[in-house]
């Protein structure tokens, strides 16, 4: 076993393709897929699967990562320590629902770090996605939330996959509009009020599910429905068609259109909003700095932390 091979692991996992990362590596493919099964074999264990649709951590391998960016890590401090080397640039990436507040502690994170060289990654996707990409080391740690509809599910999918839901606040349900709706001026609003106006949700793709969506509540039955996959659009659609989805209610000014607000949705559900990670991972510096500040966020906004 080398260093060599273990920082070849490390780029596989990150760019999700040995084919990628042979580019990014400099190295023929056939000479990194040689590599990677010499040590698979030394090591009597399989690290990847392989199949027609790319390749993906065993729990074997997902394990054996974790090992491997620690000895890396302690091989880059010793560099450093006796070589002089510049300190390895902070890397960091998060895989999250659509939340604003994920963002503004994105922004307050990177603002505070003090470093020359960084990578961040911020990834706005859908619930499945998330899961997949914390559970094969992609992503450092994603953000989704529970309710009493999907926790049974969404909970036996985290544990098959070896993921911890950390609870970070419960949110009451809130709908956004566009300020110039007639509702924006009510205390509160029913799903009644709403059904005259095209419901907006995040799309989740072929393989999702009521219990993977983004809304904790859906209108039953409703007459005007869009799906969208990003957080524009859905915005955008808000203002220029007064449309509405449901949210945690946490808005941001600087970073939302102040054409938007939010208002109470008259509903007994509730979403427990948290950050997973993977239980054979320890989260970086970067990862641990993020949720400090994403806590910071959270409790500027009035929402009452989890500990």
């Amino acid at each position: 076993m080398t260093l060599l091979q273990l920082k070849y692991i490390v780029k596989i996992v990150e760019c999700g393709s040995m084919n990628e990362a042979s580019h990014e590596l400099f190295v023929s493919q056939p000479a990194l897929s040689s590599s990677v099964k010499e040590l698979e074999h030394e090591m009597s264990i399989e690290i990847f699967t392989r199949s027609s649709q790319g390749i993906a951590l065993t729990v074997d391998g997902a394990e054996f990562l974790t090992y491997a960016r620690q000895i890396l890590d302690q091989a880059e401090l010793m560099e450093e320590r006796y070589k002089h080397a510049k300190p390895r640039k902070q890397l960091c990436t998060v895989s999250t629902q659509h939340y604003m507040f994920a963002v503004e502690a994105f922004v307050e994170m990177i603002n505070s770090i003090k470093s020359d060289e960084y990578e961040f990654t911020i990834r706005e996707t859908r619930t499945r996605d998330i899961i997949d990409q914390v559970a094969n080391m992609q992503s450092d740690l994603g953000l989704l939330y529970l309710s009493d509809f999907n926790k049974d599910v969404i909970g036996k999918l985290l544990r098959s996959k070896h993921l911890e839901f950390h609870a970070l606040f419960r949110a009451p349900l809130h709908v956004f509009i566009s300020r110039d709706n007639p509702l924006a001026a009510k205390r509160t609003v029913s799903m009644h009020d709403l059904n005259p106006y095209p419901f907006i949700q995040y799309e989740q793709g072929e393989e999702g599910s009521f219990y993977f969506a983004e809304e904790a509540v859906c209108p039953k039955d409703s007459p005007k429905q869009i799906n969208v996959t990003d957080r524009a659009t859905i915005l955008n659609f808000i203002i220029g068609l007064n449309g509405y989805t449901v949210c945690t209610g946490i808005d941001n000014g600087d970073l939302n259109n102040e054409r938007i607000v939010t208002v109470p949705l008259e509903s007994d559900e509730t979403m427990l909003v948290g950050w997973i990670a993977n239980e054979r991972a320890n989260l970086s510096i970067a990862a641990e700095s993020y949720l400090t500040k994403l806590k910071t966020v959270v409790a500027g906004h009035g929402y009452q932390l989890i500990e």
